[in-house]
């Protein structure tokens, strides 16, 4: 069964797999979705209708708004912020307080294994890609592709990563191949936006 401790505001429409744990003071809003195993931390805020595939860690005090979708295995640091409003008012133009009706939320998407690191701010709209990997502090306003290393304000491109995370080093000898320090895995870069494994 899920554990969700008793300072957690967690709404009762929520689903939340097997396994998974919400600590204190998170709070989870109403039809948000969490697959097994996940880990919700202190003071955590996962907004209304997200959803989170298996396996995800979502660390203290980070902010996930709706609609943000979370793929298997996805790594959320301590204080991320996933925003989504592209145009960000407490009031109209014409001096009134906005209200749910007067924006349309817009979501980040995180895919398959990527780590979000401490402090990074993803600005919506915007995907992560599969087993990337965004810095501590970094600003994400654009698209990252699988297994990039992105770091900065704005966040750049600086490296790649395997799935292991850690920063792949250049194969002696070839000029678009690079292998994991841990792993042993090969991988071949196809352009500045394309990253594959390469099959051994």
């Amino acid at each position: 069964m899920p554990r969700i401790v008793d300072s957690a505001d967690v709404s009762p429409n929520v689903k939340i797999g097997e396994g998974s744990s919400v600590w204190h003071l998170a709070q989870v809003r109403e039809e948000a979705e969490l697959g097994e195993n996940c880990i919700v931390g202190r003071g955590a805020y996962i907004g209304t209708g997200v959803k989170m595939g298996d396996n995800c860690k979502v660390q203290n005090y980070a902010l996930v708004y709706e609609p943000a979708v979370l793929e298997d295995g996805v790594f959320i640091g301590p204080a991320v912020v996933l925003t989504n409003d592209h145009y960000p008012r407490a009031i109209n133009a014409d001096g009134t307080l906005k209200s749910a009706h007067d924006w349309q939320p817009v979501g980040v998407t995180i895919r398959k294994g990527a780590a979000i690191g401490a402090r990074s701010v993803c600005v919506a709209p915007v995907i992560i890609g599969a087993w990337a990997t965004v810095a501590a502090g970094a600003v994400v306003t654009k698209d990252v592709p699988d297994f990039a290393l992105v770091a900065g304000v704005p966040a750049r491109r600086i490296g790649w990563v395997g799935h292991s995370g850690v920063k792949l080093e250049a194969v002696e000898g070839s000029e678009n191949r690079f292998a994991c320090p841990v792993s042993g895995r090969i991988y071949e870069q196809i352009s500045e936006t394309e990253l594959k494994e390469v099959e051994q």
